[in-house]
């Protein structure tokens, strides 16, 4: 269903994005920000089912900073090499990245939101934070959204979490609500830490279809 297309964002970065299109006139934009497993073959299918759903779907590659195409599994040698390259990159290049594909769907005529998922959902906070013309933003398990839980978002943001991820204890959870207590935060009872991705072991199918259902309401509402 989806291609590959490339993207320039402000410091003159050429990168690759995984574009995914509905039949039809799309509903609005979105765009699908990975894990430190970059592009890959979940991120694709995930970015494919919103593309079903009526939304142009783009995954930007923003590995590609420090090592172009890549695309690896969940094993733990994996883990450890997705934790190596996401080591090399610094976090603002990376919402520069986010911001050049913002841009490139607002450059179609959509309204367009973000959605990520763990090293995503935290860049899909500072989406919301610090990149203009995002109208809203679901924040899978982000595990740097505590830290800079200070930021004002400029936009509608819907949490997920998982009650038994060992990498985001309760305090987390705490220190987001009390900081925008406005804010939707769900968390979800037996899910672990990447509870969305049907290719882990921490695969959750029942809260992994609730919080699409959550979302898919969310981007049906702000979008």
């Amino acid at each position: 269903m989806g291609q590959t297309v490339t993207l320039k964002a402000e410091d003159g970065h050429s990168f690759s994005g995984y574009r995914a299109a509905p039949v039809g006139k799309p509903k609005a934009g979105l765009v699908v920000i990975q894990e430190i497993f970059g592009v890959n073959s979940h991120i694709k299918r995930v970015s494919d089912g919103f593309a079903a759903a009526g939304y142009v779907a783009l995954a930007p590659a923003i590995f590609d900073r420090a090592e172009r195409g890549f695309d690896t599994g969940y094993q733990p040698a994996d883990i450890e090499r997705g934790r190596g390259v996401r080591g090399k990159i610094d976090i603002n290049d990376m919402v520069k990245d986010i911001r050049a594909a913002v841009r490139s769907l607002a450059a179609e005529g959509l309204k367009v939101g973000v959605v990520g998922y763990c090293l995503g959902g935290t860049l899909a906070w500072l989406a919301a934070t610090r990149i203009d013309g995002v109208s809203c933003a679901v924040s899978y398990y982000g595990g740097g959204v505590a830290e800079t839980a200070a930021e004002k978002p400029g936009c509608p943001v819907l949490f997920h979490f998982g009650e038994t991820d060992q990498s985001i204890p309760p305090d987390h959870h705490a220190k987001i609500r009390a900081a925008h207590p406005e804010l939707p935060l769900h968390v979800y009872p037996i899910a672990g830490h990447g509870f969305n991705c049907d290719e882990r072991g921490a695969y959750h199918a029942p809260s992994a279809a609730l919080a699409r259902t959550r979302t898919m309401e969310f981007l049906a509402k702000h979008l």
